[in-house]
């Protein structure tokens, strides 16, 4: 298996398990990829989703080895877009659950909009991006052309995505692509208490923010206030908004338990 699952303190840890290729994504991999994520998305007892890499890559991105057997096979893309990285990008972006990527290294192509799908990066000082599409005749795959205009805007965009020059940790920061850097050897620490603190909060409350960022992003302010009216109704009657206004009152910590 080339992708990891764990589940502990309500984080479900999906790690892409293939080092020596710099997680290079192959066909099966990306399907096992969006299995893990599916499980986290329905299992209730998952509240926030950590995805890493493991050694010195986030990930590569599309393993052009394999892509080149499909071009000599006459293959083309043998349909990974649609049947592969549009379903793992919808998974993660509409899973009810906060998701995080933990940018331990390079992540180009593919692989960087990966982590460009979560909603929240943290990257190793030592990640860098690479938006690698152009560099080999190909337009932007996996939500690129729909994350980073929002992430940077369109001209920073645009740069990123024509001319695919790698970007630093420190440079992602400063651009807005990650919100924080840290150390190499603080990542896994410190992408995992932010993980914890995300499964701690209130779930059903993570999910209506991450509906109404998505929502916002495509319909007028009118639209979004009518969509932010609904979800605080849906939100009010949760028992996990109930007993935190109760523990506010009373000047005590609430306890969220994602209902």
């Amino acid at each position: 298996m080339s992708i990891r699952y764990d589940v502990e303190s309500g984080v479900a840890t999906v790690t892409l398990d293939r080092p020596d290729a710099l997680n290079a994504l192959v066909a099966s991999m990306k399907a096992d990829l969006l299995a893990a994520l599916t499980r986290a998305a329905e299992d209730d007892a998952v509240r926030a989703v950590l995805v890493t890499g493991a050694g010195k890559a986030f990930s590569a991105g599309q393993d052009l080895r394999e892509h080149a057997g499909n071009l000599a096979a006459g293959k083309g893309l043998a349909g990974t877009v649609r049947h592969h990285y549009n379903p793992i990008v919808r998974t993660i972006t509409e899973m009810a659950k906060p998701v995080i990527a933990a940018v331990n290294g390079v992540a180009a192509g593919a692989g960087a909009s990966l982590a460009f799908a979560c909603d929240l990066r943290i990257a190793s000082e030592n990640a860098k991006f690479a938006m690698a599409f152009a560099a080999i005749g190909l337009a932007p795959d996996s939500g690129a052309s729909w994350t980073l205009p929002r992430l940077v805007g369109p001209s920073v965009a645009a740069e990123l995505l024509l001319l695919g020059d790698p970007v630093s940790a420190e440079r992602a920061r400063e651009l807005g692509l990650v919100s924080r850097v840290v150390p190499a050897d603080e990542l896994a620490k410190s992408a995992r208490e932010l993980a914890v603190r995300l499964a701690e909060g209130p779930t059903r409350a993570y999910a209506a923010t991450k509906r109404a960022l998505a929502f916002g992003a495509a319909h007028t302010l009118s639209q979004s206030l009518d969509l932010e009216a609904d979800l605080q109704d849906a939100c009010a009657a949760t028992a996990d908004h109930q007993a935190a206004t109760a523990a506010f009152v009373a000047k005590e910590r609430p306890v969220f338990h994602g209902r």
